[in-house]
């Protein structure tokens, strides 16, 4: 029984070294002589990423402060043309940041465009009120917090 165990064991050992030695695939040339297939890889589609375009609100508020910094001397209308491009770029080579990616993001924030805090969670006007001041603080509390800190 323990010599039929041995040899099954040996033959399950030899078919799954062997098997996958003679699954190889071989390079066949074709019969024309050429080494390469002409067949071409269709092209993989390329993904966008990030913003595409800007808002025309959004726009309009970078061209109203444009507009306040003296870099725009036309109307605000919502639209990102060539003109407010242009002012842009001289406002931000003027803050000698880069020109070429529109807009640049220091630029936005000094331009008092950054992003809006007013919703934070500690933002002024929020649920939280200010702490109390220290005289209205229990003794036997003002006590254990002063023991916690180890301070005297």
């Amino acid at each position: 029984m323990f010599i039929s165990r041995a040899k099954a064991i040996f033959l399950l050992s030899a078919a799954l070294i062997v098997v996958p030695a003679s699954a190889t695939r071989t390079h066949r040339v074709p019969a024309s002589g050429h080494g390469h297939s002409s067949h071409k890889p269709a092209p993989k589609s390329r993904r966008l990423r990030g913003q595409q375009a800007i808002e025309p609100s959004r726009v309009t508020e970078i061209q109203n402060a444009l507009i306040r910094e003296h870099y725009l001397s036309a109307d605000a209308n919502g639209r990102w043309d060539s003109v407010t491009e242009a002012a842009m770029q001289k406002y931000q080579a003027d803050q000698g940041w880069q020109t070429k990616l529109m807009p640049d993001s220091r630029a936005l924030k000094k331009l008092g465009l950054g992003p809006d805090y007013s919703t934070a969670i500690n933002a002024d006007g929020s649920s939280f009120m200010p702490p109390p001041p220290v005289s209205t603080i229990p003794a036997e509390q003002a006590a254990g917090f002063t023991s916690a800190s180890g301070v005297h």
